[in-house]
C-alpha cells in the first residue's frame, strides 16, 4: 500500500491529533508501509510506537504487536482505545470469557491492533487464532530481549520467528530503545531479517542530568531521596530498587515522612499492581517505588526524576530505565547511589548459572562499575557504549563529572605499555594484555613483549578502569564481532608514532564512602569535626577494653552520630549499628561528647527521618531469635524463611549490629566452619582497621567463602563485644 506525504499527516492528525512527524517517524512508516522489514533503534521517548500504530491503521488486516509486559500491553491498549483505535491483547490476565470475546473480535477483523506476550504467541491455543488471522504485520517491541548479549533476555523472545513460519511472509518491525551493535546483528539474525532496513536515532537525551551518588548506609540513603522529593512537591518521580523487600520498605519510608508513594512489584497481585500504576499516570501519587518489572512502555511525559536506590544489572538497563524521565524534553535528573559492593553481590547470584551466560552477565556488570566509576563525561561514555560518537568534550554540566570536574593526570606512561602490547598482537582480550604488562603472564599470543612487567606495582582492577577511559576516548575499540576482544584504532596508532599527554582519572574508591560535598546540594553531609572527636573517644574507650575500635561502634555508626547528633539515649538506640544493648554499654560519653559539641557550636540538629514499624520484620526477626536459642541449623532455618543463607546472615545482623540483641551462633560457626579456619580469622579480625567482608576476602586470600565470613564477623563481634 502506498500513500502520499499528505495521506500520512492527515491520518497522524484524524487518529492522534498531531500535525507533524517527528524525526525519522514518517520514512519509518512509508518503509513498512511499502512491505519491507525494518529495525527501529530509538530512545525511550522518542515515539518508537507510533511508528507501527499508525501502519497499522492503514494497512488492511490486524498488525501483531509482541511485547513483553502485562503493563506495558494494559497501557498501550489504553491509550488506543482512548482515541477510539480498535485495540485488544491476549494475555494472562484475562478470564477465559473475556479471552473468547477478543478472540471472536480478532476473527471478525474488529481489531487493528492486538498485542500478546511471546508465551502467548508459542501456545498451542493462540496458533489455531494466528492461522485463522488476516495479519497485516509483525511488530516486536522491545526487542532487546531477543539477545543473550542485551540487558533483559528472554528465551522465548528467540521463538518468535518459529511461531510465524506457518503464515505467509510479512514485513516485521523491530524496535528497541537500548541495543549494542552486537545485541543489533543478534536481533536481527534471530528474526531472519538481516536485509531489513535500519533506522538509528541519537541516543542522547540532553535534558537528562545524569549524576552518581556513593551510596552510605540504608537510612543516610533514604534520608537524602526524602530531602531531595521533599525539595520537588508535585513533580512526579520513580525509585528503582532491585527486591521486592526493599521496595516496600523504601515506599513505606516514603509514606512515614508525608511523601504520596506507591509500591510496584511482580509480588503483588495483578490489581493492585493495576491500582498502583494507574495512580501514578493520574497523578494520585506522586513517586512510584519499582523494580525493574515497572516503567516499560508507560506513556508519562512528565517524570522529573529517576533514583536508582541500587545500581543496574546493566548500562542497557539503566539507560532505558532513566530514559522514562523527562519525555516531555524538560530538564529532568537521574540520580544513582552506587556501591561497588553492589556489584559484588549482583556476581555472587550467578555461581550456580551456565559459564556462557555468566560470562555475559559479568560483562554487563563490569561495565556499570566502569560508567559509575569514570571522571569523564558521563554522556560520552553513555553514547560510546551504544555506538554513537560524541564529538564535544562536556556536556554543558549536564552530568555531575561535567558539573564538578574531577582532576585528572597526564596517563601516558600508563596508556603506552598498553597501546604497544595490543598494536604487537592485533586483537586481542583485554585481561591478558594488563597480565602481560603488570607482570603475571610472561607469554603472550606465544611470545613475551618489550612491555612485559611495565606496570608492575599496579593493581588490575586500577588498569581496567584505565582500559575503559582508552576506550571512552577512541584510542581502543571493541571487535563487533567478539565484544571481548580490542583492537587499535587510527587515533590509538596516531599516539604510538607520536606520543602525547593522555589525561586519565583515578580509579573510583570502592570502599563505602559519605556523599560527595559537590554532587547534590541538598545533601545532609556529617560534621568532618565531630566524626574526627567521636573516632578518639572511640579509640579511648577500645584501648581500655583491649578490642579493636569498631567493635565499639563501626565507622558507618559514627558517621550516622556526626549526621544526626542524637543527645538523648533513645535518640541514640535508633542510629544504625547501636541498639538498646551498645547504647547502655557503651553510649553515654559518646552522648556527653555529641550534646557539649552542639551546645558549644551552636548546632541546629536535623529533622529526623521515620522509620516506619514492620511488623514482618519483627516477626521474621522473633522466627529468627527462637530458631538461634533452639540451635536450628542456619541452612535450615534459611529453607524455613524462604531466604537465602546470605539474605539470613545479613537478618541476624540487623538483629545483632542494630537491635544489639545478643545471641550465640557457636554452634553454627562448630557445624559450618573448621577451628583452625575460626581461629585463622579470629587473628585477622583482631588485627584489622575495619571489618570489611570484602577486604577480609582479600586479606585472607579468598579461603573463605563470603557467607563463612559473613557468620565469623558476628561470631566475632558476639565474642568480644
Amino acid at each position: 500500500m502506498s500513500a502520499t506525504t499528505l495521506d500520512l499527516r492527515e491520518a497522524l492528525q484524524r487518529y492522534f491529533g498531531y500535525t507533524a512527524f517527528r524525526g525519522p517517524q514518517e520514512e519509518i512508516i512509508r518503509t513498512l508501509l511499502s512491505g519491507r522489514s525494518l529495525m527501529v533503534i530509538m530512545p525511550t521517548g522518542a515515539g518508537k510506537s507510533l511508528c507501527y500504530q499508525l501502519p497499522a491503521l492503514l494497512m488492511p488486516g490486524t498488525a501483531l504487536i509482541i511485547s513483553p509486559l502485562i503493563a506495558l500491553m494494559k497501557n498501550q491498549v489504553d491509550q488506543m482505545q482512548a482515541y477510539d483505535i480498535p485495540a485488544v491483547f491476549l494475555n494472562s490476565s484475562l478470564s477465559k470469557k473475556e479471552y473468547e470475546e477478543v478472540k471472536r473480535a480478532c476473527l471478525r477483523g474488529e481489531a487493528k491492533l492486538l498485542y500478546v506476550a511471546p508465551e502467548t504467541l508459542l501456545s498451542e491455543s493462540f496458533s489455531e487464532i494466528l492461522h485463522q488471522l488476516k495479519v497485516s504485520f509483525v511488530a516486536v517491541d522491545e526487542a532487546h530481549c531477543i539477545s543473550e548479549w542485551g540487558h533483559d533476555f528472554r528465551p522465548e523472545y528467540r521463538r518468535i520467528r518459529h511461531a510465524l513460519r506457518d503464515i505467509a511472509p510479512l514485513p516485521i518491525i523491530a524496535l528497541t530503545a537500548t541495543a549494542t551493535p552486537r545485541v543489533q546483528r543478534d536481533i536481527l539474525e534471530n528474526l531472519e531479517i538481516t536485509d531489513a532496513v535500519i533506522f538509528r536515532t541519537s541516543f542522547n537525551r540532553p535534558n537528562l542530568y545524569y549524576q552518581i551518588t556513593p551510596k552510605r548506609s540504608q537510612q543516610a540513603t533514604l534520608k537524602e531521596i526524602v530531602q531531595y522529593i521533599r525539595s520537588r512537591p508535585g513533580q512526579a518521580g520513580i525509585v528503582y530498587c532491585h527486591s521486592r523487600r526493599r521496595v516496600e520498605e523504601v515506599a513505606s519510608t516514603l509514606q512515614a515522612n508525608g511523601i504520596r508513594a506507591l509500591p510496584y512489584h511482580a509480588g503483588m497481585d495483578a490489581a493492585t499492581r493495576s491500582r498502583n500504576q494507574d495512580a501514578f499516570l493520574n497523578e494520585e501519587s506522586q513517586v512510584i517505588v519499582a523494580t525493574i518489572a515497572f516503567g516499560m512502555g508507560i506513556d508519562k511525559p512528565d517524570v522529573r526524576f529517576v533514583i536508582h536506590y541500587d545500581v543496574p544489572k546493566s548500562i542497557e538497563n539503566y539507560y532505558q530505565e532513566t530514559g522514562r524521565a523527562g519525555r516531555d524534553g524538560l530538564p529532568s535528573d537521574c540520580i544513582l547511589y552506587y556501591d561497588y559492593n553492589d556489584i559484588l553481590k549482583l556476581d555472587r547470584f550467578l555461581k550456580d548459572k551456565p559459564a556462557s551466560e555468566r560470562e555475559a552477565i559479568v560483562f554487563l556488570l563490569q561495565e556499570m562499575a566502569y560508567f559509575c566509576e569514570t571522571g569523564q563525561c558521563r554522556r560520552k561514555f553513555l553514547l560510546q557504549y551504544f555506538g554513537e560518537s560524541y564529538e564535544m568534550d562536556k556536556c554543558g554540566g549536564m552530568c555531575d563529572n561535567c558539573r564538578y570536574p574531577k582532576k585528572s593526570f597526564d596517563g601516558q606512561a600508563i596508556a603506552s605499555p598498553i597501546l604497544r602490547t595490543l598494536a604487537a598482537l592485533d586483537r586481542f582480550p583485554l585481561t591478558p594484555i594488563l597480565d602481560h604488562v603488570l607482570g603475571l603472564l610472561p607469554e603472550i599470543g606465544g611470545k613475551t613483549f618489550p612491555t612485559f612487567g611495565s606496570l608492575k606495582g599496579h593493581h588490575i582492577d586500577e588498569l581496567k578502569s584505565y582500559a575503559a577511559q582508552l576506550l571512552v576516548e577512541g584510542y581502543i575499540q571493541r571487535d563487533p564481532h567478539d565484544y571481548s576482544v580490542l583492537t587499535l584504532t587510527e587515533k590509538g596508532q596516531a599516539f604510538l608514532e607520536q606520543p602525547g599527554p593522555i589525561p586519565l582519572y583515578p580509579p573510583y574508591d570502592r570502599t563505602p564512602a559519605p556523599a560527595d560535598e559537590g554532587m547534590v546540594e541538598e545533601l545532609i553531609l556529617h560534621d568532618e569535626l565531630l566524626l574526627e572527636k567521636l573516632k578518639d573517644l572511640r579509640k579511648k574507650i577500645a584501648q581500655e577494653r583491649r578490642v579493636p575500635p569498631y567493635v565499639i561502634f563501626q565507622e558507618p555508626t559514627l558517621i550516622e552520630m556526626a549526621t544526626q547528633y542524637p543527645v538523648r539515649m533513645e535518640e541514640l538506640e535508633r542510629i544504625p549499628g547501636v541498639g538498646p544493648v551498645k547504647a547502655q554499654k557503651f553510649g553515654q560519653p559518646f552522648l556527653d561528647l555529641i550534646r557539649e559539641y552542639v551546645e558549644e557550636n551552636d548546632i541546629e540538629r536535623p529533622v529526623e527521618l521515620i522509620v516506619p514499624t514492620q511488623q514482618k520484620k519483627q516477626a521474621d526477626w522473633a522466627e529468627i531469635i527462637q530458631s538461634i536459642d533452639q540451635r536450628v541449623p542456619l541452612p535450615t532455618l534459611a529453607r524455613r524463611l524462604g531466604l537465602s543463607l546470605e539474605e539470613l546472615l545479613e537478618k541476624v545482623e540487623q538483629i545483632v549490629f542494630g537491635a544489639g540483641v545478643r545471641m550465640k551462633l557457636d554452634y553454627a560457626v562448630q557445624t559450618m566452619i573448621d577451628p583452625d579456619r575460626v581461629d585463622e580469622a579470629f587473628d585477622y579480625f583482631y588485627e584489622a582497621e575495619d571489618d570489611d567482608i570484602e577486604k577480609a576476602m582479600r586479606a585472607l586470600r579468598g579461603e573463605y567463602t563470603y557467607e563463612e565470613l559473613r557468620l565469623l564477623r558476628l561470631h566475632f563481634h558476639l565474642s568480644v563485644a
